[in-house]
């Protein structure tokens, strides 16, 4: 499947952060460096993943802040930690877009609205959306990426979804496995 695509280095890829980079706490947060745990096998696969795109870019709600558990800066310093780990295996991410409301409130930024990937864009502009793949384990991860007219993959998880991916796979190292 993953063939039809015609994938080529001109293409972005876009993954959400708990439960793709990192394990996700259900019920709960990602507030600091010792709660950050990356999932098995990603600081061995994100280099040799990382390597097919043009552009690699985080997008992640955050509705901790909204809740006043973290602060934005302290967010920031985690993915500034997140990021020279994945650096240190020879994986660069281009940029971290956060969505920092509340899941209630009326926002463009949280997914599945397309703020984050216009930011992106805005600030990347070669990004091409119909040469994009969203990487995620949620409903809103996927109808982010459907929003915006990219490919999109599931991590499938413990996480119902209801959405229809044009690829799931059980890990980014699966993933990766299937652009050979």
């Amino acid at each position: 499947m993953i063939k039809d695509w015609n994938l080529d280095a001109s293409w972005s890829l876009f993954l959400d952060r708990d439960g793709v980079i990192n394990e996700r706490v259900f019920g709960g947060y990602i507030l600091n460096k010792a709660d950050f745990v990356f999932k098995e096998g990603v600081l061995e696969t994100a280099s040799k993943l990382f390597v097919h795109f043009k552009r690699v870019c985080v997008v992640t709600n955050q509705q901790c802040i909204g809740k006043g558990m973290v602060t934005h800066s302290e967010i920031q310093e985690l993915h500034a930690f997140m990021g020279r780990k994945l650096d240190a295996n020879g994986a660069h991410i281009d940029e971290v877009f956060i969505a920092p409301e509340l899941n209630n409130e009326r926002s463009m930024q949280r997914k599945p609205r397309p703020k984050m990937g216009l930011l992106a864009k805005a600030l990347y502009p070669e990004i091409d959306f119909s040469k994009s793949i969203m990487v995620g384990d949620t409903d809103s991860d996927i109808e982010f990426g459907k929003n915006l007219g990219m490919k999109t993959v599931l991590i499938v998880s413990k996480e119902v979804c209801y959405s229809s991916p044009d690829l799931k796979v059980t890990s980014l190292k699966e993933f990766n496995s299937l652009l050979k």
